[in-house]
């Protein structure tokens, strides 16, 4: 199994920046990608952006292209979701999730993902 757990949620003003965390343990060897995903309310979940394990290859829903980042630390084993101008539609929760399976072009089909951490809150004013 893979645990996984988001930091750094929080309430920022549109236009500002937040950084979220997603850090694994357990069998970390397994993993293949490494995505995030959000959900806001009366909303269904879906794809931001993933990062294959090696950190060779990132993948961006196209809203967020140009303003979210997604990083690893490899010796941390954490992946870093940096996101600025922030948007009050980027108002969510975000999840962190991993796959074992190889991305096709976009990475982005929920079902692939296996492992989910608990959510951080994000919430962005106007």
């Amino acid at each position: 199994q893979v645990q996984l757990v988001e930091s750094g949620g929080g309430l920022v003003q549109a236009g500002g920046s937040l950084s979220l965390s997603c850090a694994a343990s357990g069998r970390t060897s397994s993993i293949y990608a490494l995505g995030w995903f959000r959900q806001a309310p009366g909303k269904e979940r879906e794809f931001v952006a993933a990062i294959t394990w090696s950190g060779g290859s990132t993948y961006y829903k196209d809203p967020v292209k140009g303003r979210f980042t997604i990083s690893k630390d490899n010796a941390k084993n954490t992946v870093s979701l940096q996101m600025n101008s922030l948007k009050p539609e980027d108002t969510a929760v975000y999840y962190c999730s991993t796959r074992r399976t190889y991305c096709s072009r976009t990475c982005d089909a929920f079902e692939s993902y296996n492992y989910w951490g608990q959510g951080t809150q994000v919430t962005v004013s106007s």
